[in-house]
């Protein structure tokens, strides 16, 4: 895997936390400016995720948003919010991760860095 794929998977790791702010957003947002934060967050965490889909495999990288933010959401509701501590539920993220993880691994970049 070249280095600029890495930069790529990166952004997605980036579209992630995006995606973990609107998804906090949509739950709690009450006042004007936490809903434009929350417009804000979604243009940009999907606009990321397509840009880094250009080059990328696109189910790949979407599962891996997808599954990053998921994890990154209940942990946010967790620690942030209160929502208590649930051992099945770090245990399933665990997982996911863990498949997310692997998705990446055994995904092979396409050649050329050009989607078809």
């Amino acid at each position: 895997m070249s280095s600029s794929n890495n930069k790529y998977w990166f952004i997605v790791v980036i579209a992630a936390c995006f995606e973990v702010i609107w998804v906090i957003g949509l739950k709690h947002a009450d006042s004007l400016w936490e809903w434009i934060v929350t417009g804000v967050a979604i243009v940009v965490s999907f606009g990321l995720l397509i840009y880094s889909s250009r080059i990328l495999p696109t189910s790949t990288v979407y599962a891996v948003f997808v599954g990053l933010g998921t994890a990154g959401s209940v942990i946010a509701e967790m620690t942030v919010f209160g929502v208590p501590f649930n051992w099945g539920k770090i245990a399933f993220i665990s997982l996911l991760l863990t498949g997310v993880i692997g998705l990446k691994l055994v995904t092979h970049e396409r050649e050329g860095g050009t989607s078809s």
